[in-house]
């Protein structure tokens, strides 16, 4: 934010006349002695004599990629699955022991067999592709994230198993990471002939389009923290992702589904095998699925269960999730199937194998949920802000001393926050916390407070040295608000930072730390998480796009403009009626009678003129596009609109 003359004046003077202190040390990348004391203590507290997810992880392994880089069509490397290998010695005094522990678990990599006719890919990609053996070929299960990675997977599939065709793909739910790599596997024009079939939860195409769409810059730019994309895998680099080891950066695709899954009981034969559906919708996503094997035994929970606490509210943003109905879906898992399953497999993580340990981890993983959502509101009705119960919430003995249950991904701490914001929104209740300062307003007010800056700083930098990294952080922060200029409380932010990500049990935890640490000292790099490809946006509704318009409004540039445009596109029957007034954009579907102008054109190519650039005039002279009325209408809506995707990343640790 652009600073006044006086605002500058004062930052001079406050910085002449602050208290003089040491430099700020040289961070060495090391694991403070607080940190050590802290991961030590951390250490004592686990199940380490429970190796029986060691053991999953690991059993019916068959064989793994030669090369475990994985390079898209130009050479380049999408996914490099030696990238942990790391994790395989010795924990390092930088980062977390369980951690650790857990991000060796999830670099097991490779084909594994779950039982006779089902099969698993695991660890080439954030995300499991599961295959099931039809009487003809394969129904394969979340095709993985990108085009390159799934068909790296088939191919050690039909290496090690047989050469035979696709017949069918299950999405069990609508996160980009299970749909993304379909055309690595299948083709359109094979699902176009019928020879393909593709199967969802009803409402896919909806949420798989729309959950990045509105708020995708946002959504882009928190999920690289989330992500940890511009850190280096290793002991004091990105921490895996909790869920998988890491995103691949290839070609993300999407075939729409030729059949949705309506109901619960659903049943369906494909090639030879009857599949059974459970939906559960508004769980781990807005369209999710659980299926059951009746001939293998073998039920699918898809991301419903996992290895780890999954996130209720994931840092990347989203809407937030039930917490009460994931845990209900479970119950009704453990209903209609914890007595005919020998085997359970899911979109992340490893298998387990009998109906004793299947039932037991379904009950325990369930009653975690149950237990954060049913704390979390006893303490919001006790008058707890959403801090307090984050503080002070645990899993009770019997459920943290399951591996399976602890933070990885998600955490008691953070999901309980976003209980209380389901239920109560982001406000506490406290007047005082009703309209208070921006970070940059409070920030100046802080170190004003402090005495000036070099007494903040001391303050930071004490609490630094006593290991308490949450103040330092804290303390930092409100300096670097103030003044982003100041490289020493730049470093000391980074610093504590750092010392938190390593002491973090959660991957993303420690990925948002470490890089925020990383931006706190340079200018963040491009974003390089995205799911909105060109499959993506063809699947776009037209109504989804102007919504998605109306978020792009500068109202600055609108201010005073008043227009309407009738959009009429042959190709798709549609016709919707676009008002820009009052520095906001109202659209409906309608015949456009009475707007300034009317642009008649394909889907396609108006898509290609929001997303792609293209300019009306050019579509015009090629024939694409014509117009009637006001010439300048279209001009005059395009130009009070903010560039589809923002020039550089924001900044997010300092202003």
């Amino acid at each position: 934010m652009r600073k006044s003359l006086a605002a500058v004046c004062a930052a001079i003077v406050c910085a002449s006349c602050s208290v003089s202190s040491a430099p700020v040390p040289v961070s060495t990348g090391e694991a403070a002695p607080a940190t050590l004391a802290a991961n030590e203590t951390f250490a004592e507290g686990l199940p380490w004599e429970d190796d029986s997810e060691a053991k999953l992880a690991v059993q019916g392994f068959i064989a793994t990629l030669e090369d475990p880089q994985i390079r898209a069509a130009d050479g380049r490397v999408v996914f490099d699955a030696s990238a942990y290998d790391f994790a395989d010695g010795a924990a390092q005094d930088t980062m977390n022991p369980s951690l650790w522990r857990h991000l060796g678990l999830l670099n097991n990599h490779g084909l594994f067999e779950v039982v006779p006719g089902l099969w698993q890919v695991r660890g080439l990609d954030i995300s499991v592709m599961s295959v099931i053996a039809t009487e003809n070929g394969y129904i394969l299960v979340d095709p993985l994230t990108s085009t390159e990675t799934s068909a790296a997977a088939l191919s050690l599939v039909r290496k090690h198993v047989g050469d035979k065709p696709v017949v069918a793909v299950i999405y069990t739910h609508s996160h980009g990471d299970h749909f993304g790599g379909v055309k690595g596997v299948v083709s359109q024009a094979d699902v176009d002939a019928g020879k393909v079939q593709i199967i969802a939860p009803d409402g896919f195409m909806e949420h798989a389009v729309s959950e990045n769409l509105i708020a995708g810059p946002a959504m882009t730019r928190r999920a690289n923290y989330q992500f940890g994309t511009r850190l280096t895998p290793g002991p004091k680099g990105q921490g895996g992702a909790g869920i998988g080891t890491g995103l691949p950066s290839g070609t993300f695709s999407l075939i729409a589904p030729t059949h949705s899954v309506k109901e619960t009981g659903e049943k369906l034969v494909i090639d030879g095998i009857e599949i059974e559906f459970q939906v559960t919708p508004g769980t781990e996503a807005p369209a999710e699925m659980n299926f059951y094997l009746p001939h293998l035994k073998a039920l699918c929970l898809a991301e419903n269960a996992n290895a780890t606490m999954h996130n209720v509210l994931p840092p990347r943003g989203a809407l937030v999730r039930d917490s009460k109905a994931w845990a209900d879906y479970l119950t009704e898992s453990i209903r209609l199937y914890g007595d005919r399953t020998d085997v359970m497999f899911v979109s992340h993580g490893w298998p387990r194998w009998g109906q004793a340990e299947v039932t037991t981890f379904m009950g325990l993983h369930r009653d975690a949920y149950k237990y954060l959502h049913d704390q979390s509101v006893r303490l919001m009705n006790k008058g707890y802000t959403a801090e307090e119960i984050a503080e002070v919430i645990a899993l009770p003995q019997p459920l943290a001393t399951k591996w399976y249950n602890r933070g990885y991904y998600g955490t008691m701490a953070h999901n309980s926050k976003a209980v209380y914001q389901r239920y109560l929104g982001w406000y506490d209740g406290n007047p005082a916390n009703l309209n208070p300062w921006p970070p940059e307003a409070a920030g100046k007010r802080y170190v004003e407070a402090m005495g000036g800056a070099g007494k903040a700083l001391r303050i930071a930098r004490t609490a630094y040295t006593e290991g308490d990294y949450r103040w330092a952080a804290e303390v930092a922060s409100h300096i670097v608000f103030a003044d982003a200029s100041n490289t020493d409380a730049r470093e000391v932010l980074a610093q504590a930072f750092e010392q938190m990500g390593y002491q973090a049990e959660g991957s993303l935890w420690r990925n948002m730390y470490l890089t925020g640490a990383a931006e706190a000292r340079a200018a963040p790099s491009a974003s390089s998480v995205t799911t909105l490809s060109p499959d993506v946006i063809s699947a776009i509704s037209i109504e989804q796009v102007f919504d998605m318009l109306a978020v792009r409004v500068d109202p600055e540039l609108a201010a005073g403009k008043s227009v309407s445009i009738a959009f009429d596109f042959p190709d798709v029957g549609e016709t919707r009626l676009v008002t820009i007034r009052n520095s906001i954009l109202v659209h409906e579907a309608g015949t456009g009678a009475g707007a300034d102008a009317t642009l008649r054109l394909p889907k396609m190519a108006f898509l290609g003129m929001i997303f792609a650039g293209q300019k009306p005039a050019d579509l015009v002279a090629k024939g694409v596009l014509t117009m009637e009325g006001n010439p300048v209408a279209a001009a005059t809506l395009l130009s009070v609109l903010d560039p589809a995707a923002p020039p550089e990343p924001f900044p997010i640790v300092s202003p």
